[in-house]
């Protein structure tokens, strides 16, 4: 069911604690952490506690939340002292998007090139 937790999902499975993670800020509504395979300096997951596919059915079910993970990565980004940065939504393995589970990818800390991510 959307919004519950999934048994097979990785970020599901970090919320829960059965898989660690360096996680840098979490809200009531959001979690987060460093991605263990970055692409920049400063790589950070913004995930929502609920389960959704992808950010577009996350917006659609519970839009204050979508708006909340950009807020949320806003508030990394300050707190990891980064003026420049970039937000990434990948919905859809063609998108490139590797975990079904909504999440904005924060990047930074060095000039990025194009097509990152």
């Amino acid at each position: 069911m959307a919004g519950e937790p999934q048994s097979d999902c990785l970020f599901c499975k970090i919320l829960a604690g059965s898989i660690p993670a360096t996680v840098v800020r979490e809200t009531e509504r959001t979690l987060a952490f460093r991605d263990i395979n970055p692409q920049a300096p400063t790589h950070i997951l913004v995930i929502p506690h609920a389960h959704y596919p992808n950010a577009a059915e996350l917006a659609a079910a519970e839009p204050a939340v979508a708006a909340e993970l950009l807020t949320e990565a806003a508030a990394v980004a300050t707190g990891e002292g980064l003026a420049d940065y970039r937000l990434i939504f990948n919905t859809g393995a063609g998108a490139g998007q590797t975990v079904f589970h909504a999440h904005v990818h924060l990047l930074g800390g060095a000039p990025l090139r194009e097509g990152l991510v």
